[in-house]
């Protein structure tokens, strides 16, 4: 948006020579203007006639020859470029006004005191008419205000950086489906043939398309950080929703963060954008450019991507922030630990003292902030104890603290190769997670396996005091036929997680001949369950079908049975060659039945060897069909008592 201002009939009567200015107007000049180093040889009446600072100092002038009067203006708002417009309408000379000259030109007007009392219609109410033109106009608002850091003492004087702040916040936060796209300096434009359509012959244009909420993210980005800082803050008191303020902020640190943007890599990362960036600026600015994005984040949980969060944690790291700055992003983390990814979490060590690869004190601290403010955790019981149908693959309620309970399982397991992690910071990080929040503990018994995996030298009593993180009865089949054959893991645990698989083993056959039962006095008049008498034949083959299915089972439970008395077998094995068996019978109080299971239906296991345990893997093969003797109703492993 231009104007041009029509003072007068005159030609073009300045020209440039050298750092000099002159004016040709068929007069010699009598008065030097001096701005900066440029000097202009101009008429004292023009200038005096329009401007009240400019006459008290031509008559207080106190020089011999009038000609040789000198004006000194080191100061004036906007320098020579600015002067040389303000000579010209004093001269009555045409010349263009734009947004990029309009607010240095009314700083200047007002230095210069420019009022009506020195003529009608001078430069300071010109230059307020063609302002409130600006202020209706998005695009020529943030090229004024972005001008405003030039002049910014007086521009802030006269409100200018106000008024075009609060007239960019209520366009920001217009509600475009009301107002369409009025802010638009492109929609001033001509139209294009493309952009019109013929209705009975009549043209027509054509309704612009949907405009999304983030239109004004990379307009504002231009500013320099004191006067956006100043606009996000007129936003946010508009009352507009916290995420677009989050996604603004997400804009402008992309920009004008070269260390943010070398760290990873963003989804839906602008590289156009990003290489418009000044990469010139120091250590020092990014730091304080990003304590200030930091301090202008939203509090609200979930406005702001918590990758965008992690990366700004990282980066601050990088940058020395201060502490203030990295305690408030890590707690915001903390408060949407669960939308974040294992990726994003694994944040290296930029400490100077470095011991671990990974930051684990920085995700420590995450974690707690996530516990305090997990209300549910709280409130609820720890002894929470799955049952049976979950652990067979029942769903769970995914939980914020289930899915952090994940995360940090899986973080665990990245972090345990680290031969420097020492034994109390991998307890402390896994014990934050209560016991009820996991539906499954294979997550923390493959972690443990990596840790013990990467530090061979613990000892036992350490070995132990890891295991206790998880909990042997809520091991899945795969992970607890993994664990048995886990020379990595103590004694005590191996034979936990066998007296729990017996446990549910028993509970398994309970349950089938529960079922035999219910079926066997279907077909008994005086029993529990009744079959019509109509359609006696279909009912008839059903029941057969279900004696088969009891059939199937009871072979599969037969061959349960075996597995389990194979890795008895295992176990002793295992334990002779660690003292002998009758030691390991004196530690445990094995208590064994008058009548054992015939030798030969366990078939030979020396061969088996341990296989790499992995949760993603299907279940061990030994757990499908086989067939035994159920009719005495007898396990092949005994239950296990502890003293």
């Amino acid at each position: 948006m231009a104007c041009i201002m029509r003072l007068g009939s005159k030609s073009e009567a300045f020209h440039l020579d050298g750092q000099t200015w002159l004016c040709s107007t068929g007069l010699s000049s009598d008065v030097i203007v001096e701005v900066g180093e440029m000097s202009f040889h101009l008429h004292k009446f023009p200038l005096l006639s329009r401007s009240r600072v400019i006459e008290n100092l031509i008559k207080d002038y106190s020089g011999g020859d009038e000609k040789k009067c000198v004006l000194r203006f080191h100061d004036l708002p906007g320098g020579a470029k600015t002067f040389l417009l303000v000579a010209k309408f004093c001269y009555g000379i045409r010349f263009e006004l734009t947004a990029l000259t309009i607010v240095s030109l009314r700083c200047a007007a007002e230095y210069l005191q420019m009022s009506e009392d020195h003529g009608e219609g001078n430069l300071i109410t010109q230059t307020e008419n063609f302002l409130n033109e600006i202020f209706g106009n998005w695009t020529d608002s943030i090229k004024a205000l972005e001008t405003c850091e030039e002049v910014l003492p007086y521009a802030q004087e006269l409100h200018i950086v106000s008024r075009c702040i609060n007239s960019l916040a209520m366009k920001a936060c217009a509600d475009l489906s009301l107002f369409g796209w009025p802010m638009s300096g492109s929609g001033t434009a001509a139209q294009s043939p493309e952009d019109t359509v013929l209705w009975n012959g009549i043209s027509a244009a054509v309704k612009p398309p949907p405009v999304s909420e983030d239109w004004w993210y990379e307009d504002v980005s231009v500013l320099r950080l004191s006067l956006y800082k100043r606009l996000i803050l007129a936003v946010e008191s508009s009352g507009i929703k916290p995420e677009r303020i989050a996604g603004s902020l997400v804009h402008y640190a992309k920009k004008h963060l070269p260390l943010l943007g070398r760290q990873s890599s963003f989804q839906n990362w602008d590289h156009a954008a990003s290489g418009s960036t000044v990469s010139a600026l120091c250590d020092a600015d990014q730091r304080n450019l990003l304590e200030e994005i930091v301090a202008l984040i939203p509090n609200q949980s979930g406005a702001t991507p918590i990758n965008f969060l992690l990366r700004l944690l990282r980066t601050s790291m990088i940058l020395h922030a201060s502490s203030s700055c990295q305690e408030k992003l890590e707690k915001q983390i903390g408060a949407q630990l669960d939308q974040a990814a294992l990726e994003d979490l694994l944040i290296p060590n930029m400490g100077y003292s470095v011991e671990t690869l990974y930051d684990i004190d920085c995700v420590q601290r995450i974690l707690d902030h996530f516990v305090l403010l997990d209300h549910e955790a709280v409130d609820s019981g720890s002894n929470y104890i799955v049952d049976e149908g979950q652990l067979m693959g029942g769903s769970h309620p995914m939980t914020p603290m289930t899915l952090v309970a994940n995360l940090v399982d899986g973080y665990l397991a990245e972090v345990a190769p680290d031969v420097n992690l020492k034994l109390p910071k991998f307890q402390s990080l896994a014990a934050v997670i209560p016991d009820y929040a996991r539906p499954l503990d294979d997550g923390i018994y493959r972690a443990i396996d990596i840790y013990l995996k990467a530090h061979p030298w613990l000892t036992d009593s350490e070995r132990e005091q890891i295991c206790r993180l998880m909990n042997c009865q809520k091991l899945s089949l795969e992970a607890s036929t993994h664990a048995t054959q886990n020379e990595r893991l103590p004694l005590r645990v191996i034979v936990q997680v066998l007296f729990f698989e017996q446990l549910r083993l028993r509970t398994s056959i309970a349950g089938w001949f529960f079922v035999s039962d219910n079926l066997g006095n279907s077909q008994n008049p005086s029993g529990n369950l009744e079959i019509p008498r109509n359609n006696a034949s279909a009912h008839v083959g059903t029941t057969q079908d279900h004696f088969l299915a009891v059939d199937d089972i009871m072979e599969r439970v037969s061959e349960l049975e075996k597995e389990c008395l194979s890795m008895k077998e295992e176990l002793e094995k295992l334990v002779k060659t660690k003292g002998g068996w009758n030691i390991f019978l004196k530690k445990f109080s094995f208590k064994s039945k008058s009548k054992s299971c015939d030798p030969k239906t366990a078939k030979s296991s020396d061969s088996k060897k341990s296989k790499p345990y992995d949760s993603n893997t299907a279940a061990t093969a030994s757990f499908t069909n086989g067939r035994g003797n159920h009719n005495k109703g007898e396990s092949g492993l005994q239950v296990l008592k502890e003293n």
